[in-house]
C-alpha cells in the first residue's frame, strides 16, 4: 500500500506541473501573442527531442529495432486518423474557433502523460529510490513541455483559463497512468506504447507545430524562432 501511495502522490505532482501554464494568465494577450511563437517553437524542439532522444532510445533498449519502428508508424498513422477524426468533428466551418492542432496536443499530451504515470509505477515497485529519480527526470522533461503546451492552445483557440483547465485534465492521465501501472503487469504494453507515443510526438511536432512557426515571415523573428526549436531539443538532451 505504501507503494501505491508514492506511486499517486508522484503521478499526482506531475499532473500539478501543467498548471505552470498559470504564469502567463497574468500576461497582456498582446504580449502573450507575441510569445506565443516562441512556446510553440519550445514545445516543437521539446516534442522532437523528446521522441528522438528519450523514447525511441528506450524503445530500443527493450524490443528490436524492426517493433520500435513498426510501432512508432502506427503512432503517426494513428495521430493522422485522430487529427483526421477531429477534424471533421470540430471543424465544418471554413474558420474553425479552435483549430485541429489544439485538440490534438491535448490529446499527444494525455498519451505522454499516461505512458509516464506507467514508467513512475514501474520504477516505484522495483525500489523508493528509483521511483524518486524517475519522477524527478519526468518533472524535468515536464515543465519546458507543459509551458510549451499552453501556448500551443492559446495559440489553437482557447481562452487562457479553458486551456489550463484542460491542460490540467490531461495531465491527469499521469494518475490514471500510475494506477493502472500498479494493478496489472503492463510492462510488456508499455514496451510498445512508448513508440506509439514517439510517432504522435512527431507527427505533431513536424506536421502541425513546426509549419505554423514556417508562417512566420520576419527573417530575425524566424531565427529566434529556429533558436528557440533547437533550446527546446537541447533541453531534452541534457536531462
Amino acid at each position: 500500500m505504501d507503494t501505491l501511495i508514492w506511486i499517486l502522490l508522484a503521478t499526482l505532482f506531475v499532473s500539478l506541473l501543467s498548471l505552470i501554464g498559470i504564469i502567463t494568465i497574468s500576461l497582456k494577450t498582446k504580449i502573450l501573442k507575441k510569445i506565443l511563437s516562441f512556446l510553440i517553437a519550445l514545445s516543437a524542439g521539446a516534442l522532437l527531442g523528446g521522441a528522438f532522444i528519450h523514447l525511441i532510445p528506450e524503445s530500443l533498449e527493450t524490443t528490436t529495432a524492426t517493433t520500435t519502428f513498426t510501432f512508432l508508424l502506427i503512432g503517426f498513422i494513428l495521430f493522422l486518423l485522430i487529427e483526421k477524426i477531429l477534424h471533421w468533428r470540430h471543424c465544418h466551418d471554413v474558420e474553425c474557433k479552435v483549430h485541429t492542432f489544439a485538440y490534438m496536443s491535448l490529446f499527444g499530451d494525455a498519451a505522454h502523460n499516461f505512458i509516464d504515470g506507467l514508467i513512475i509505477a514501474v520504477s516505484f515497485m522495483t525500489n523508493i529510490q528509483l521511483g524518486l529519480t524517475t519522477t524527478l527526470a519526468v518533472t524535468l522533461h515536464e515543465i519546458p513541455q507543459e509551458i510549451g503546451d499552453f501556448g500551443v492552445l492559446i495559440h489553437g483557440g482557447f481562452s487562457k483559463l479553458k486551456a489550463l483547465t484542460y491542460n490540467f485534465i490531461s495531465a491527469l492521465a499521469a494518475m490514471a497512468g500510475g494506477l493502472i501501472g500498479f494493478l496489472l503487469p503492463v510492462n510488456n504494453i508499455a514496451h510498445y506504447l512508448i513508440p506509439i507515443a514517439a510517432g504522435g510526438f512527431i507527427y505533431i511536432s513536424a506536421s502541425d507545430l513546426i509549419p505554423e512557426l514556417r508562417k512566420e515571415t520576419n527573417l530575425k523573428k524566424s531565427m529566434l524562432n529556429l533558436l528557440v526549436f533547437i533550446i527546446g531539443i537541447s533541453i531534452m538532451y541534457l536531462i
